[in-house]
């Protein structure tokens, strides 16, 4: 299906309320309360591992090196990214991926050139680079992104990746050499992250050119 045929296409009601839900989930903004709604955060329902008794640390033990350390690190990514994977099957079944299509195409297509279908994948990139990675991969393989557009969307996303959680989590090594606050950090980040994928997609745009007239 063309991304002007699923923009037309009608979307079930379902599809907008999952997307919403998916949205909230990703975008951390629950993370931190301390009231029930902290079950909408993505990350507070992914949990934690437990500790070994008497120790503070979980199975991956710590003073690790080497390609066991890389081995057992990336095991600790798979429960996330399966439940991830889970949500994000459950949205595109009720019609959610058919809501991201109209919602996010007016946006991301002017400012990144990437069709609304990446919004849930774009929302995910502010608080998780594994989510975000996982589902653009998806939305190539399944067909509905380009290669030029994966190109362009994998540059807004390695620069600054998870740009919210991280510039959040090392802000106390951060402000106090810093003349601003995380809010305008932030602002900065995003700009930078956007102006970097756009030079990305001035050169995917030429090499397009160079192509066509090659032949």
């Amino acid at each position: 299906m063309s991304t002007e045929q699923a923009t037309k296409e009608k979307v079930p009601v379902s599809g907008w309320i999952m997307l919403a839900l998916l949205i909230i989930m990703f975008s951390g903004i629950f993370q931190k309360v301390d009231n029930p709604l902290k079950a909408l955060d993505y990350n507070n329902l992914n949990g934690a591992f437990g500790t070994i008794a008497g120790s503070s640390n979980n199975f991956t033990g710590s003073g690790g090196k080497g390609a066991r350390e890389g081995f057992t690190f990336t095991l600790t990514l798979i429960p996330g990214t399966c439940f991830a994977t889970g949500l994000i099957g459950v949205t595109e079944g009720l019609g959610g991926m058919k809501a991201a299509e109209k919602l996010f195409t007016p946006l991301l297509r002017p400012i990144l050139g990437i069709p609304g279908i990446c919004g849930i994948a774009f929302v995910a990139s502010f608080t998780s680079s594994d989510i975000a990675s996982f589902s653009t991969k998806q939305l190539y393989d399944q067909g509905l992104i380009t290669d030029d557009e994966r190109t362009i969307f994998v540059a807004y996303q390695y620069a600054g990746s998870a740009v919210i959680s991280n510039t959040i989590n090392t802000q106390a090594p951060l402000l106090p050499v810093s003349l601003l606050a995380v809010g305008p950090i932030l602002v900065i980040e995003i700009f930078c992250k956007i102006f970097g994928a756009n030079i990305v997609r001035l050169i995917v745009k030429g090499k397009g050119k160079s192509k066509k007239e090659a032949k």
